[in-house]
């Protein structure tokens, strides 16, 4: 074939390529056109609906979740209607970062680790004169020793940034009290740590630039052997000196918000609230697979205690029955389920009356974030035995408490219940209670004698189902928020 008609060919071939790549891209558009159109008249027709506005103004309100997730989808769909192309969503913070925090090792274990790395440099045997193979050596041994202190350093400094700016949250609370804690125990606070952790850093990076230039440019290749040794160890005791301490205190902190319960937030969630002292845990020890401490002594949790009760859920999204997983109990059905679903229970410190809210201390911080930033339902734990302690939780403080919660959180699912009726009521107690209650029913509790536990049981499970309606609409309205689907949802 002549050079002419091969040019021809390839120009006909690309003129071909052109157009099919030109048909391509006119259907994908057409396709995100119409994926778009269908998105916004999902989202409009499930905010419009009967039975979804019904949810919205009549359950889904308590929790201001929802609000914000059916203004946010509102004006989604304006925007996507007005400019026919979807809007980039932002990630919207979930729980369980704290314990994605990065791994610190020791600062013993981090010096090993350098002292291995530099037995793996080698000296370029390619390299016939002694002196120049020597620097060479020496220069690669200081930079892997300076690499192998410093890297771990910037990656506990940027790792915790990264991850404490994308808490959700109830987390951010978290950690900020756990810090605060630590600060009254030491005065450091956490960037003030993360912040000594980088100077270290960059401390040694630089001493490490300056002993790889010394062996770089070393005079002969017994000094640069001589160098490799004092300038290692150099590095070394600079890194305990300036990084050994900061990074233990990270270590030390790390254990505790890593220890904090990952709450899930598509699932739904009763927190028990009251005084200390008052059997919060004895109930959650009986209605769900956590086990909290329980003595008598004011605030025996200290921390958040998450356990959890295995629903099983019809098709109308009302609780049947339920059971505490990896429990003795059996459950044989009378009818057939929709599906099952681990709701969770959650064990909180106590709280005390307050003249000021800033007077509480952590526990009690953790208690009222938990309220304020996760979609739960309340469970307020009374003691009118007299038997929880004057000074801290009287009756009449324990009343007034729950006045507070309640004038706080007014449209969450809530449930009162007096435990400990096997004690005795301090006399003009209960008549207090009922008129704060103003004829809204009480369960009357007593886990040791075991009354009242079933009609809680009931009670909790209608809570949850509660919660799960507010879950669904906020799913609907916004998918970033959506519960997993099973197969048994389809």
């Amino acid at each position: 074939m002549s050079p002419m008609k091969q040019r021809s060919t390839l120009s006909s071939t690309k003129v071909i390529l052109i157009s099919i790549m030109m048909c391509i891209q006119a259907t994908c558009i057409k396709a995100i056109q119409r994926n778009t159109f269908r998105r916004s008249a999902f989202v409009t027709a499930v905010t419009s609906s009967p039975l979804k506005r019904y949810e919205t103004s009549k359950r889904a309100i308590y929790h201001p979740l929802l609000l914000q997730a059916t203004t946010r989808s509102s004006s989604t769909t304006t925007t996507t209607t007005q400019n026919n192309s979807p809007s980039p969503n932002k990630k919207t913070p979930t729980t369980g970062r704290l314990r994605r925090l990065p791994v610190v090792k020791a600062p013993a274990e981090l010096i090993d680790k350098a002292r291995k790395t530099a037995k793996y440099v080698k000296a370029d045997k390619a390299i016939k004169n002694a002196k120049k193979r020597a620097q060479k050596e020496g220069a690669e041994t200081m930079d892997a020793i300076t690499k192998a202190l410093c890297v771990p350093l910037r990656d506990i400094v940027n790792g915790y940034k990264y991850e404490m700016k994308h808490l959700h949250p109830f987390e951010k609370v978290v950690a900020d009290l756990t810090a605060r804690a630590r600060q009254k125990k030491d005065g450091l606070t956490l960037m003030d740590v993360l912040n000594e952790i980088h100077e270290a850093r960059k401390e040694i990076l630089l001493a490490g630039k300056d002993w790889t230039a010394a062996a770089k440019n070393a005079d002969s290749a017994r000094e640069a052997s001589e160098l490799i040794l004092e300038g290692s160890e150099r590095l070394y005791d600079l890194f305990n000196d300036l990084a050994s301490s900061p990074v233990t205190n990270i270590i030390q902190l790390q254990k505790s918000l890593r220890t904090t319960p990952a709450v899930r937030l598509d699932t739904p969630a009763v927190v028990l609230v009251g005084a200390p002292n008052v059997g919060k845990s004895s109930i959650v020890r009986a209605i769900s697979s956590a086990t909290p401490e329980v003595n008598n002594y004011p605030f025996t949790t200290r921390g958040m205690t998450l356990g959890h009760v295995e629903v099983f859920w019809n098709e109308d999204v009302r609780a049947t029955t339920s059971i505490i997983p990896d429990s003795d109990l059996s459950l044989e059905p009378t009818q057939s389920y929709a599906f099952s679903q681990l709701c969770q229970i959650m064990d909180s410190p106590g709280l005390l009356v307050r003249t000021e809210e800033g007077d509480r201390n952590e526990m009690e911080s953790l208690t009222l974030a938990a309220m304020q930033h996760l979609p739960t339902a309340v469970m307020y734990v009374l003691d009118l035995s007299g038997e929880a302690g004057d000074k801290c939780s009287s009756v009449a403080d324990q009343l007034q408490l729950r006045k507070e919660v309640r004038a706080r959180f007014p449209r969450r699912p809530w449930i009162d219940v007096v435990s400990k009726i096997d004690l005795g009521l301090v006399p003009g107690a209960k008549e207090q209670l009922e008129d704060i209650l103003d004829g809204t029913p009480y369960i009357e509790l007593s886990i040791q004698e075991n009354v009242g536990v079933d009609e809680l049981k009931v009670e909790v499970m209608r809570m949850l189902g509660e919660v799960r309606v507010v879950l669904d609409a906020m799913a609907a309205v916004d998918e970033r928020s959506a519960r997993p689907v099973s197969s048994t949802d389809k």
